[in-house]
């Protein structure tokens, strides 16, 4: 079955009407109505079904829904039922992106619930923050990926946990083992994992964010090299000039100094 999808421009910020928790169910099993100029933002945290100009839909825990102005909606609940909404408008600049009307948030669920309630929480006091965490979760649902992909993308708690290991401790002597250990697999179990997650192994991965990091600290900062080097985890000057200029192609030094062309260098 198609997925029924909306065009998106999301280039320019939201123009917010209104934030809230919408409670249902109570007061009547059915809700039909439109927003004639109007785009609906909602999350979901119960069972339900939901129609579309005419397309059905089925709401379950975790899923949102993002409804362009005009759409008649129909809403048949099952009892009480509240979600996080809201009601606003979109410009025209840029290229629009397609979205579903309702899909999955999988991985991104808990960082979209929490957008959406600090935007709650700044309204309208603050309505410049309110308008900042609504865009930002309208990105976020826009690059949501289908079902089968986030499937396919799924992480092994492993390797959760061996990256954030990596990201908090690049200046640090790291070593497979002791990340296997703190991940709770063993060694060749790890670097299975990696492979299949990353296409990489671990120490490629590490040298990979090293030099990532390395290469936006000389270009954006003016922390001496030593600085620099010690803080991806490669103290020795000489190992650190061999690594940049074996990674990255050029000197720390010419780095730092090279036009924007260079940017494309570090990218892993």
């Amino acid at each position: 079955m198609a997925v029924q999808t909306v065009l998106a421009h999301l280039d320019e910020p939201p123009v917010l009407a209104a934030l809230g928790v919408g409670v249902h169910g109570p007061a009547g099993q059915v809700d039909v109505f439109m927003l004639p100029d109007m785009w609906q933002l909602h999350l979901y945290d119960y069972e339900a079904d939901l129609t579309v100009d005419g397309t059905a839909h089925a709401i379950r825990p975790g899923r949102v829904s993002l409804v362009p102005p005009g759409a008649e909606v129909r809403y048949r609940y099952r009892g009480r039922s509240e979600h996080l909404y809201a009601h606003l408008r979109l410009g025209s600049a840029g290229t629009p992106h397609s979205v579903p009307v309702i899909q999955r948030a999988g991985p991104e669920l808990d960082t979209l619930k929490a957008q959406l309630r600090q935007a709650l929480a700044a309204w309208p006091s603050t309505p410049a923050r309110a308008t900042a965490e609504v865009w930002a979760a309208l990105w976020r649902i826009a690059l949501l990926p289908p079902p089968r992909e986030q499937s396919a993308r799924a992480v092994h708690p492993a390797v959760a946990t061996a990256t954030a290991l990596i990201e908090a401790r690049l200046s640090e002597s790291l070593t497979v083992p002791e990340i296997a250990r703190a991940a709770g697999v063993s060694h060749n179990h790890l670097t299975r994992l990696f492979r299949a997650a990353t296409g990489d192994t671990v120490v490629g991965y590490i040298r990979a964010r090293r030099m990532e990091r390395a290469h936006h600290f000389l270009r954006a900062t003016t922390l001496s090299v030593a600085a620099v080097a010690a803080s991806v985890g490669i103290p020795d000057l000489q190992a650190f000039n061999k690594a940049c200029r074996r990674e990255l192609g050029a000197s720390p030094r010419g780095i730092r100094t090279a036009g924007p062309a260079a940017r494309g260098s570090a990218t892993p």
